[in-house]
Parts: C-alpha cells; structure tokens; sequence
C-alpha cells in the first residue's frame, strides 16, 4: 500500500523520533495510556464511556433545543496538536445535533483576497446567528501557534495578533455569545501513535498534510509557542480549558461536560450531565509540555 507523502511519518518514527517515544509506542498495546505523566493507566472501558456519551448526548440536544428557542449563541473553539482530537470531539458533540443549528467552520488557508484583510476578519465572518452553535476546529490561534512555528507570519504581526485576541474576544462576549475555548494536549507518543495509525489507514490518510509530517520534528517549537498563547490569552472572562486527551473517551466526555455545565438551558439534568474530571480537564496548569 503507498503511504503518503512516502511514508514520512514511519520514517520519522523509526529514524527520529526520540528514543523513549519509541520504546513507549513499541511496548503499548491497544488501549494503553503512553504518557507517564497521564492519571490514569488505562483508556476508560468502552462501556460506561457509551453509557455516559449518550446521557451527555441527550443533554446536548436539550441543549440546542434552548438555543433554538431562545436565541443564544455558542462559539466553542478546539485547538490542540495534529491527532489531539479534535474532528472526534466535535463530532461526538454534534451527532445528534440538528446540523443546520450547529455548524462545524474549518478554514483553509487564506485566499490573496483573505490575506489582505484584517486578521480577524474570515473568522468574524462565520460567527453564529441567533439559534446556532458554531464548532471552530482550529481558528484565530493558527496566528499563536501553527503560523509562529511555520513563520506564515512574522514577529510583528503575531504581537499585533496578541495585542487584539483578548478585546476581540471580550467583545463576543459582550455581545452575549457563549464563549468555551478548548485546547486538546496530547502526548508526544500518543500523537505520533494516531498519526502514524492515520498514514495505515486509506479512511484516514485524507486528515494528512505536510504540516502534520513537518510539526512532527518541531516539538519544542510548537510547546513554546503553545505556552506563550496560553499565557497571552487566558482571560477571565474569555479562559482556556485545557483537555488532556491521551483517552480520546474520557477527553470527550470532559469537553462536552463542561459546555453543559457552564450554560443554564431548559430541562436541564444535572446528575445525568456528571462530574468532569479534573485531574484531565481545567485551567492552564492542567496542560502538560
């Protein structure tokens, strides 16, 4: 079977990714935490996981049915690494969500037209109307952190970038839209475990891009430029909540946990929406370098 981009990311693995990452990925086995760091030893069982995602499930649809009725707005922005799940997060909050109430916006690189514009402005564009829930995978912080370790922008535009993130996003909610801005932090071997299980996969090779190949040897790069966003944007009234998500499943029902909690709609259930966990999901000194 032919690899993308010539399998790049298995010789990577093999050639040079750092000798503990290796031995970490060659000893797991399906199902096996991989950072030492992570609190908990073993991927949460499939079982509850299901049990818990369909009551948190019910709980969004109650959730988009206020909406709808009330006109709220609801931003929610995922970033993370390349393979930090970001796709299946949104994709288990909108599943049973009526999807002309709740909009997924994944931008491309900018147009010539785009580039000209003020930073901001594309993003602006796909804000929500009254009644919709718009999901950001990835979005104005390519500017922090993808387009600082790239260098697709230079010093003095991401200091101008910096200098505006906080009022842009106090005006939003201002305005009265539901902010909830999500960072996923994966493991180094956990990342490269999904990525190299995406280049096998010919469902899947289609997530692959340079940037995934090339972020792969910028490791350090990436964690400093994640620090310093973190640092720079973390704002009373518009906060990062940080998602370890070496499990995908516990990650998941972290993310869509603390939406629930953190807006009053009609009906709504507390006992069924459950505890996040905190010990994988807060505040920035949750996340994990």
């Amino acid at each position: 079977m032919d690899l993308p981009f010539d399998g790049a990311i298995s010789s990577f693995f093999e050639t040079e990714a750092p000798q503990p990452i290796r031995d970490a990925i060659r000893r797991g086995e399906r199902g096996d935490i991989l950072s030492p760091t992570y609190p908990h030893s073993d991927r949460l069982a499939r079982k509850p996981y299901e049990g818990d995602l369909r009551a948190l499930q019910i709980e969004l649809v109650k959730l988009q049915a206020w909406v709808r009725e009330s006109g709220a707005r609801v931003v929610l922005v995922f970033e993370g690494r390349d393979g930090a799940g970001k796709g299946g997060t949104i994709k288990r909050f909108r599943a049973n969500l009526n999807p002309r109430g709740a909009r997924v916006v994944a931008l491309a690189k900018p147009t010539e037209k785009e580039a000209g514009e003020w930073y901001f402005q594309r993003y602006a564009r796909q804000l929500p109307t009254a009644s919709e829930l718009v999901f950001y995978d990835r979005s104005w912080y390519n500017r922090g952190v993808v387009e600082e370790v790239f260098d697709f922008c230079t010093p003095t535009q991401r200091k101008h970038f910096f200098q505006q993130v906080n009022p842009f996003e106090e005006m939003l909610v201002d305005e009265g839209i539901h902010l909830f801005k999500f960072w996923l932090n994966v493991g180094r071997a956990e990342q490269l475990r999904r990525l190299m299980a995406r280049e096998r996969d010919p469902l899947k090779q289609w997530k692959l891009s340079w940037i995934d190949v090339e972020g792969l040897k910028r490791w350090d790069a990436y964690t400093q430029a994640i620090a310093e966003t973190l640092t720079a944007s973390h704002t009373e009234t518009a906060p990062w909540t940080i998602v370890r998500s070496d499990d995908k499943r516990r990650a998941r029902l972290a993310a869509i946990r603390t939406v629930l909690h953190g807006i009053d709609y009609a009906r709504k259930d507390v006992k069924a929406i459950g505890k996040i966990d905190n010990s994988i999901c807060g505040g920035p000194d949750v996340w994990d370098a």
